[in-house]
C-alpha cells in the first residue's frame, strides 16, 4: 500500500515510520512517500528515518520512503493519506499565542482563541487539499492530525464525506491511564467517552456490563495519582462524576491558565519554536546525527508537556506512566489495520455526528466511539451528555462552524463572530482587537473581507 504524509517533514513523522516498521501482516504498507513544502525540514526528517530503518530493520521487506514538493506526484495511487500540515509553521503558533494573551486570553492552539486564528489559516488550505484528494486519490481514505482537529475535519468533510477521519491520541491515552487504575484491560473494557476535539468527558468503564468508573471516582489517592487527577483535583472529578480530557482544563481553570501562560517564560509555541529550530540545524549540520537529535529532542517535549498547567496545579513532573499516550501513530495505523485487513477495532475518534449526539447535527463532527472496519467508522451507541458538558459542546460547536464559514466565505464578519462567540474569549470588543491584530501579522487572511 501507499502511504502518503502530508506535512512530511514534521517532527513527529518518525513515530509513523517506526510503527510501520513493526507492522505485522498484510496487506501494509511499502511505500511511504512524504510531502512537504519545506525541502530542508523533508529532507532532516529523511535522515532521521533512513538512520531509523537501519537501527530497526523490521521482520518484512524496507518500506520505500521518498520525499516531494509536488502534491499531485504525492498524491497519485495513494491508498492512505495522513494530513499533519501547519500553515504558518510554528512561527505562527507563537503569534496565535501570544496576541491573545496580550489581550488577556487564552491563545492555545486548539482551545483557545489561538485555535481560530490557527483554524482561520488552515481551512483555506486543508480544503483545498481535501479538493487535490478527492480528484487525485478518489477512492484513498485521509487520516487528519491537523489541528484544531475536529474543525479542520469537518471542513475536509464536504469534499471527502466519511472518507476523512480526524484523530487525536488524548482520549487513548487517558483510557488507558484509567484502566490501569482500575486494572482492567482496556482491550476488554467499553469507554463511555464523548465531547469534541480536546473537549470530551469519560463517564464510564464498563467490562461485562458492569461500570467500573464509580469505584476509581470513591477513592480519592487513586483518583489524585494520574494525570488528569492531578490537574484537576479529586474533588472536582468526583463533583463532574467523570474523568475530562486533560484540555479541559483550560475551561475549568481559565483564570489560572491564563496566569500561568502570561508568567510563563516561554509560551508552549516558543518552546518548540526554539526546540525544532535547534534540531533541524543541528541535523542539517551533521546529518549522521539526525536520529540521535531526534530522540533528544522528542524525550524533552514529551517531558515538557502542558508543563505550565501541571505548575499552575501542582502536579509536578509527569510520571512515566502518564507519558505513555495513546501515540497518534497506533491510532492511525489502528485504522488503517481495521480498514485494509477488515480487522474490527473500536477507537474515539472525530467523524460526523449522525446521531451520535442530539445537541449537534448529523454533519458535524464530534469525537466518540467507533467501531472501525472495512468500511471505515461506525458510532457506537452512547448516552447522552449532561447539560453542563453539553451547553459546552454546543457553544465550542458553534464557534467551530463560524470559523468555517468565514473561511469558506472570507467573511471577516464571521471570523469576530467565531472570536465573540468563543467561551474563553468574553468580549466582543476584544475579539475585535484580536482579529484586527491577527489580520495584521498573518498575510493568510488577507482573504478576510
Amino acid at each position: 500500500m501507499k502511504l502518503v504524509i502530508l506535512g512530511g517533514g514534521g517532527f513527529r513523522v518518525p513515530l509513523i515510520h517506526r510503527a510501520l516498521l513493526a507492522e505485522r501482516g498484510e496487506p501494509r504498507v511499502t511505500d511511504l512517500v512524504l510531502y512537504d513544502v519545506d525541502l530542508r525540514r523533508l529532507t532532516a526528517i529523511r535522515h532521521v528515518l533512513d538512520q531509523q530503518a537501519a537501527l530497526e530493520p523490521g521482520e518484512h521487506a524496507p518500506v520505500s520512503v521518498s520525499i516531494t514538493t509536488d502534491l499531485k506526484e504525492a498524491l497519485v495511487g495513494a491508498d492512505f493519506v495522513f494530513s499533519a500540515i501547519r500553515v504558518g509553521g510554528l512561527e505562527g503558533r507563537v503569534i496565535d499565542e501570544r496576541v491573545a494573551l496580550d489581550l488577556g486570553v487564552l491563545g492555545q492552539e486548539t482551545v483557545g482563541a489561538g485555535g481560530i486564528s490557527y483554524g482561520l489559516r488552515t481551512v483555506p488550505v486543508a480544503t483545498e487539499v481535501a479538493r487535490r484528494i478527492a480528484e487525485l486519490a478518489p477512492d484513498a481514505w485521509t487520516i487528519n492530525f491537523t489541528n484544531p482537529a475536529g474543525l479542520v475535519t469537518e471542513a475536509m468533510a464536504a469534499y471527502l464525506g466519511d472518507r476523512v477521519i480526524g484523530i487525536c491520541d488524548s482520549p487513548v491515552g487517558l483510557t488507558r491511564r484509567v484502566a490501569r487504575l482500575l486494572g482492567i484491560d482496556p482491550a476488554t473494557a467499553r469507554f463511555d467517552y464523548a465531547g469534541l476535539n480536546h473537549l470530551g468527558w469519560l463517564r464510564g468503564v464498563y467490562v461485562e456490563g458492569r461500570d467500573h468508573l464509580p469505584r476509581l471516582l470513591d477513592n480519592p489517592e487513586a483518583l489524585g495519582s494520574f494525570e488528569e487527577g492531578k490537574l484537576f483535583g479529586p474533588d472536582w472529578l468526583k463533583t463532574l462524576g467523570a474523568i475530562p480530557n486533560e484540555y479541559l482544563y483550560y475551561y475549568y481553570y481559565a483564570h489560572e491558565a491564563v496566569q500561568a501562560a502570561r508568567t510563563a517564560t516561554l509560551t508552549r509555541g516558543a518552546f518548540l519554536l526554539r526546540q525544532q529550530h535547534d534540531f533541524y540545524a543541528e541535523t542539517e549540520r551533521d546529518a549522521g546525527s539526525a536520529l540521535d537529535a531526534w530522540r533528544r529532542t522528542r524525550a524533552e517535549r514529551e517531558a515538557t508537556y502542558m508543563a505550565d498547567t501541571r505548575d499552575i496545579a501542582g502536579a509536578g513532573d509527569r510520571d512515566s506512566d502518564d507519558m505513555e499516550s495513546g501515540g497518534y501513530e497506533q491510532v492511525a495505523l489502528s485504522i488503517m489495520r481495521a480498514i485494509a485487513r477488515d480487522e474490527r477495532t473500536v477507537l474515539i475518534l472525530n467523524v460526523r455526528n449522525r446521531s451520535a449526539l442530539s445537541i449537534v447535527d448529523a454533519d458535524a463532527v464530534v469525537e466518540v466511539p467507533c467501531v472501525v472496519d472495512a468500511n471505515g467508522p461506525h458510532q457506537v451507541v452512547i448516552n447522552q451528555l449532561p447539560p453542563h458538558a453539553a451547553g459546552l459542546v454546543a457553544s465550542v460547536k458553534a464557534v467551530e462552524r463560524a470559523t468555517i464559514e468565514a473561511a469558506m466565505q472570507g467573511s471577516r464578519r464571521a471570523a469576530h463572530k467565531a472570536l465573540a462567540l468563543h467561551p474563553l474569549v468574553g468580549s466582543v470588543t476584544v475579539a475585535q482587537r484580536m482579529l484586527d491584530a491577527y489580520v495584521e501579522h498573518f498575510p493568510q487572511l488577507s482573504y478576510l473581507r
